[in-house]
């Protein structure tokens, strides 16, 4: 959370330049744009084409050898938000196993997912690499846990208030990411789309047809998840599926590698003909979908695909997500959050004072208030948001220390 330049910003200040440079001739930029637009006409009618895109908010002259989502996978894995995934809980904390998936690594995993499914079908995997690649990064520390916990603190100050992972995704990079020193990446709006509407917690979806009708105001991270539209493009609906598929698998090993299930006769019990390890899977799920997919304008299941997903999510659910081991753990990072979100709370209603706090992570917090961009701008922005803001972006490292330096000490 420092302010102090690192060898890895300006590494990513470097790459993040790519194209940039006046060593590309403006012959071999007018070629590269020639391959751009014959890539475009190749792709299937159901893609969504880097010429269509309907832009960013903020105008930006073209002239990158990068297409526009190029450019926004780019501003997104060079973000903070998302070299923080390294750190973060997807649903077991055990940082001493590596063997066990951070939410950087699930992310890797839609990636992969939803690109293969992608170049099957002919979409813009370029979009769907954007799309999958930022999905995550308004998760919180703690997993879903952090998500619940920062919720319920929120409306217990005001029911009005509310924490989505996916609506926090896109405010951090909509708002506190910079990019050449401005607040905002500024990504195109099939981008955001994609990152605002990937929800993967629906089980029984079994077919997502493009909402092409959505607006620039669908996209607010004021509209709460029940109200929210699916996704725009083909390829937000592919990213979406990605998302159930990435995990439905890995949570089990992973359930066995923790001892959360404690023999075989405890996995959850996945449909005759699915398979029975991740890859196997995976492999029968993403199959599927290419299968049901191809040629429509949706991206759909079959039946029994889908009904084998559902059952194997609520297996999930009973056999993993509520069980013993998993519960006390969440009960030990609410103790923590709810720790925090107190503390920050309590010096956001006087920063002044918390700037002078014997607490160097009280301190730490109001520096960042006093540089938030809604602070610095005289945004009427509720304090509560402003912690949930800095609560949401801690790794589960961070969290702890934080926790412990104000608690223990």
């Amino acid at each position: 959370m420092s302010d102090n330049l690192s060898f890895q910003d300006l590494y990513a200040d470097s790459v993040a330049s790519i194209g940039k440079s006046d060593k590309i001739s403006e012959a071999t930029r007018a070629k590269i744009r020639i391959l751009q637009d014959q890539r475009d006409k190749l792709l299937s009618v159901n893609a969504m084409k880097c010429s269509d895109s309907r832009g960013r908010v903020l105008p930006e002259a073209d002239g990158d050898i990068r297409n526009c989502y190029e450019r926004d996978m780019g501003r997104i894995i060079y973000s903070q938000a998302f070299r923080r995934l390294k750190h973060k809980t997807q649903v077991f904390f055990n940082p001493a196993n590596d063997h066990i998936c951070s939410r950087l690594e699930h992310v890797i995993y839609v990636d992969y997912i939803a690109s293969t499914i992608g170049s099957a079908l002919n979409l813009n995997v370029d979009l769907i690499r954007a799309i999958a690649l930022g999905h995550d990064v308004g998760h919180t520390p703690f997993g879903h846990s952090g998500e619940r916990v920062l919720n319920k603190k929120l409306k217990a100050i005001d029911p009005k208030l509310y924490f989505e992972h996916e609506s926090n995704g896109l405010r951090v990079l909509n708002i506190l990411e910079k990019h050449n020193d401005d607040n905002g990446l500024n990504l195109t709006f099939e981008v955001r789309d994609g990152i605002i509407s990937h929800c993967g917690e629906y089980y029984d979806e079994r077919k997502l047809t493009p909402c092409r009708d959505k607006t620039e105001e669908d996209l607010s991270y004021l509209i709460p998840k029940k109200d929210r539209k699916g996704p725009a493009t083909m390829e937000g609906c592919v990213v979406r599926f990605a998302d159930k598929i990435a995990y439905v698998g890995r949570d089990i090993e992973d359930a066995l590698r923790t001892g959360v299930i404690a023999s075989e006769f405890d996995v959850p019990v996945v449909t005759d003909g699915v398979g029975s390890s991740n890859s196997e899977i995976i492999n029968f799920l993403v199959q599927d979908v290419i299968e049901n997919s191809m040629d429509k304008g949706c991206i759909m299941m079959s039946d029994h695909a889908g009904d084998a997903l559902e059952h194997t999510l609520k297996e999930n659910v009973a056999k993993i997500y509520t069980a013993g081991k998993v519960k006390t753990y969440e009960k030990y990072c609410d103790v923590m959050l709810e720790g925090l979100f107190d503390a920050f709370y309590e010096a956001v209603q006087n920063i002044e004072k918390a700037e002078d706090s014997k607490s160097s992570s009280i301190r730490q917090f109001a520096g960042f208030v006093k540089n938030h961009p809604e602070y610095k701008a005289g945004i009427d922005t509720p304090l509560p948001i402003y912690v949930s803001d800095y609560i949401a972006g801690m790794t589960d490292s961070f969290a702890v220390s934080c926790f412990n330096e104000m608690y223990k000490s």
